[in-house]
């Protein structure tokens, strides 16, 4: 088995940006600018109008190191190849020849320069991929860091060093031009400045240089005193403004005919390296290593930027994720950059932050500094919501890293709430550095008012969320004599069950009348070994509680047993969860493995190993996604349910078997979603033979055939009225008929004959001039109008084609010319094939007709015809079939094309309708 029973890859949610900069380029079909960012071994395109993921694209065998695009291409360097993309997908061009990873990307004109961490520079013709010309570079002695292309020098790049030179190169006869004044600086950035001549040197030491490099003169020189120039961009909108990037995340922008700073702004909480002013627009985008994408517009009062638009995900990885509400489209994450966000999995631009867990969050917003907020809390490490309440106070709470406050958060409001709970024995105590005790585990009550909170001294209170005073403590003095490792609570606020690391699982009433303190347990269970966690299924009262030894046990909450064991897991748990239904507890461990147990049989069903770590996963309340979190990802990922799309067979597997290694899904935007969420290419690592062989050659226009494939039922394309309505073509006749009878004219004027059909044409064979007659008899010679009577056969036009094909078995020219027919002569040329009751046809001809059916049963095109035709067939010449031994002979045959050929069609139709029962149900 190389892939998952259960689930397939999907799509992952919360990649916006890494440290890769990203690329601002004008789409003439789009009329807007697009940003290519990039997101490890993939990269996204935002338009800037919207800041919607517009594209994302294909996965690369290596992490994209460069990034860079012209008007046709989008160049993404991946190791040592180098690709060129066409709308992100068609893989147009591979340049191959570089022996290190490529670093640094400049179109050039119609070439392509690449230089790797060696400082070899490349220059390659982009149409036929060939190299063009080669030029190596000394790492010891100028170790190339930046390259641009001066405007207005034809042919000519400048390069920059590690070392602080400058060097001016043709590369048309591949000479140094000039070379530079050394800088005491590893000169990190050059970028072209609005006047010619003028190029714009960032050094790492924080100096900026503007170099007349016609010249060789500085034109002027500032100092950024945050740290290296990571970024430099320039207005292009009438404003002498030059903006400059730094590691802290500080961007400053400075007026350079005052030659003074106009302002700063704190656009990111990791280093800028992403700085570009759309062209003649007072908008500047930025991107960051902290996973987000930003859009400043200028204009306040003072000149100053504001934020207008942004896309961001975690900076961390996420360290507890769980789904919210019952329509499964939201996702709750916990990061470990101390924020709460919400990603939404139907479209991105839903996603949204509840902002950063802090001490004190009104002071926290006046911080300049937002990677420096001494207010910041620790990361969150779990927590758990109710939507019972939302719209009414707080419905999240949370626990964070060695903490015993607990904070909550409203998420309609989608902000912090203000409480933060701590015991009143532990108020006094939390602020001193011998005090080690801690929240680790909570819960919240079904109806939303409560929450009960464990904590490392085997306290366990419970307090209301909306006002934030203490109503009930468990155990007298403390419910367990160990760290509390899972709390939960039943439906109807009856049962409170804990466990700690003492191996006990208790049972309390969740209160007690005239009375805070609930004293003894209702029962207590010893499961033998140390409590990791507990999980709970409250609509079919299970309790999942996993152990230290690696072994999980499901517990009946109303008769209070255990039900259910579970071994196979090779490290310590980390998550676990139940489908909605409560069949399946899918579990995760530090063993990489994610493995699926189906209750009812107590069966190991499904597993599937990744490469690293789940550290938490949930279902979907609608049961057709997994997400998954995974250590040093920052991203969500998805797993769909195959179970729900297709018919899967599963058996039980042995729990110590190995897992089948999947790769983590990808990104994917709306546009290229399927209706039921399958992603449109296997995200499964591809190598670049395989990317060529499938990207190549693409076909623009395309064109549909008559049948995609021989496995597939195609219905044909004639209108549904000639075909419709043939079985009460009686009734319609009567209902439509004149209520006077027509009158004959006095002298019917003279026409040609017609052919009968919706098409209007003459019948070319009944004219003088032919020697045919239409019934086909030959007309005498001389001209004479007496057909001989040894040539007539009485048959219509369709007889005849049927009666052609009784010796050739070729039936194509009968079915086309019944598909021309309107529903009157069809029903005409099927009632005349009998010889009886004064029809013109025979039984040969009535055996050529259910052949035909049969042929196109078995060709699986215009099955709707074949079943109308058929069913007419059989309404007027039943009795006729029946009676005579020959026809019935002919009728078992009938009998199996059909029931084939709806075998086939009925898979499809009841795939089908679980698509569109399930898309429902996404919807409601």
């Amino acid at each position: 088995m190389n892939s998952s029973h259960l689930f397939q890859p999907n799509r992952a949610l919360g990649y916006v940006s890494n440290h890769i900069p990203p690329n601002v380029r004008y789409i003439d079909q789009r009329r807007e600018n697009v940003v290519i960012t990039c997101v490890g071994r993939s990269f996204h395109v935002y338009g800037c109008n919207s800041f919607r993921l517009i594209r994302t694209g294909r996965i690369h065998p290596a992490n994209i190191t460069a990034i860079a695009a012209d008007g046709f291409l989008t160049y993404v360097a991946a190791g040592n190849l180098i690709y060129g993309w066409r709308s992100s997908v068609e893989l147009r061009k591979v340049y191959r020849g570089h022996e290190k990873p490529v670093r640094l990307l400049l179109p050039f004109a119609k070439h392509l320069i690449s230089v790797d961490e060696s400082s070899l520079l490349k220059i390659w013709i982009v149409s036929t991929q060939e190299l063009y010309l080669e030029i190596p570079f000394a790492a010891h002695t100028f170790e190339i860091s930046a390259i641009v292309h001066p405007a207005s020098y034809k042919n000519k790049i400048l390069l920059g060093s590690a070392q602080g030179g400058l060097q001016l190169w043709n590369l048309k006869s591949c000479k140094l031009v000039h070379k530079f004044t050394d800088f005491d600086s590893k000169v990190m950035q050059l970028e072209q400045a609005p006047a010619l001549d003028v190029i714009a040197v960032g050094l790492h030491s924080g100096r900026i240089v503007l170099l007349n490099i016609q010249y060789d003169q500085p034109v002027m020189e500032v100092h950024q005193d945050w740290g290296p120039v990571t970024a430099i961009s320039f207005r292009t909108d009438g404003t002498a403004i030059m903006a400059s990037a730094s590691s802290n995340g500080q961007v400053v922008f400075w007026d350079l005919e005052e030659k003074t700073i106009v302002s700063t702004l704190m656009a990111h909480d990791d280093s800028v390296t992403g700085l570009h002013f759309l062209p003649n627009e007072p908008l500047l985008v930025t991107s960051s290593p902290d996973n987000s994408l930003k859009m400043w517009i200028f204009d306040l009062s003072d000149g100053g930027a504001r934020l207008l638009r942004f896309r961001e995900g975690h900076a961390a990885p996420p360290t507890c994720i769980r789904y919210h509400g019952a329509s499964g489209r939201n996702i709750v994450s916990a990061g470990e950059d101390s924020s709460l966000r919400i990603f939404s999995t139907v479209a991105e631009t839903l996603n949204c932050s509840l902002g950063k867990a802090s001490y004190n969050r009104k002071a926290s917003k006046k911080q300049k500094k937002k990677s420096e907020d001494p207010f910041r809390m620790p990361p969150i490490s779990y927590f758990t919501s109710e939507v019972t309440r939302d719209k009414e106070w707080d419905s999240i709470a949370a626990l964070h890293q060695g903490l015993v406050q607990v904070t909550t958060w409203s998420y309609d409001k989608r902000r912090m709430g203000d409480l933060h709970l701590v015991p009143e024995a532990f108020q006094n105590k939390q602020h001193k550095k011998d005090f080690s005790v801690m929240a680790t585990c909570l819960c919240l009550s079904h109806c939303g008012n409560f929450v009960v909170i464990g904590y490392s001294s085997g306290h366990v209170e419970r307090f209301n969320i909306q006002s934030g005073i203490h109503r009930a403590s468990y155990g007298a003095p403390t419910a367990h004599n160990d760290y509390i490792r899972g709390l939960s609570s039943d439906n109807l606020n009856q049962l409170v069950v804990s466990g700690a690391a003492d191996g006990l699982l208790k049972f309390w009433s969740f209160k007690q009348p005239y009375t805070t303190v609930v004293k003894t347990p209702i029962e207590t269970l010893d499961l033998g070994d140390p409590i990791t966690l507990i999980r709970t299924h409250r609509e079919s009262a299970i309790l999942c509680v996993a152990l230290d030894d690696f072994t999980l046990r499901l517990v009946d909450l109303d008769t209070r047993v255990i039900v259910r064991r579970f071994d196979g897991h090779r490290g310590t748990i980390t998550d676990a969860c139940f489908s909605p239904d409560s069949r399946w507890l899918i579990t995760t461990a530090q063993d990489c493995v994610v493995k699926v147990w189906d209750i009812p049989s107590s069966y190991l069903i499904d597993h599937f190993r990744v490469s690293h770590m789940c550290t938490s996963l949930t279902m979907s309340p609608t049961g057709d996604f997994l997400a998954t979190a995974h250590v040093d990802y920052r991203g969500i990922n998805l797993w769909a349910n195959k179970s729900l799309f297709t018919n899967v067979t599963l058996r039980g597997l042995k729990p110590e078997s190995d897992a089948p290694l999947l790769d983590l899904p990808t990104a994917l935007c709306d546009e290229q979603q399927d209706g039921i969420g399958f992603p449109l290419y296997n995200t499964k690592q591809m190598e670049v033979d395989e990317l060529e062989d499938v990207f190549e050659e693409i076909n623009l226009e395309y064109n549909s055939p008559p049948q995609l494939s021989s496995e597939l039922i195609t219905m044909s394309n004639v209108a549904a009225s000639r075909w419709q309505n043939l079985l009460n073509l009686d009734i319609i006749k009567k209902r439509n008929r004149p209520r006077q009878a027509l009158k004959k004219p006095k002298s019917a004027p003279f026409f040609l004959p017609t052919v009968a059909g919706l098409d209007f044409e003459f019948d070319l064979q009944a004219t003088i001039g032919d020697k045919t007659s239409t019934a086909g008899g030959k007309i005498a010679e001389g001209g004479s109008r007496i057909i001989e009577s040894n040539q007539v056969d009485h048959l219509t036009p369709f007889g005849r084609l049927l009666n052609a094909a009784l010796t050739t078995e070729e039936y194509g020219k009968a079915i086309d010319h019944l598909m021309k027919l309107g529903p009157s002569m069809i029903d005409y040329e099927i009632r005349n094939l009998t010889p009886f009751n004064s029809g013109s046809g025979s039984l040969p001809v009535m055996g050529a007709f259910m052949h035909m059916i049969v042929y196109m049963l078995g060709q699986r095109k215009e099955f709707e015809l074949a079943q109308s035709y058929l069913s007419l067939f059989l309404k007027l010449h039943g009795r006729t079939i029946v009676e005579n031994e020959q026809l019935s002979k002919l009728l078992p045959a009938i009998e199996d094309a059909q029931k084939a050929e709806w075998s086939a069609l009925e898979d499809k139709l009841l795939y089908g309708l679980g698509v569109v029962s399930n898309l429902r149900n996404f919807s409601g």
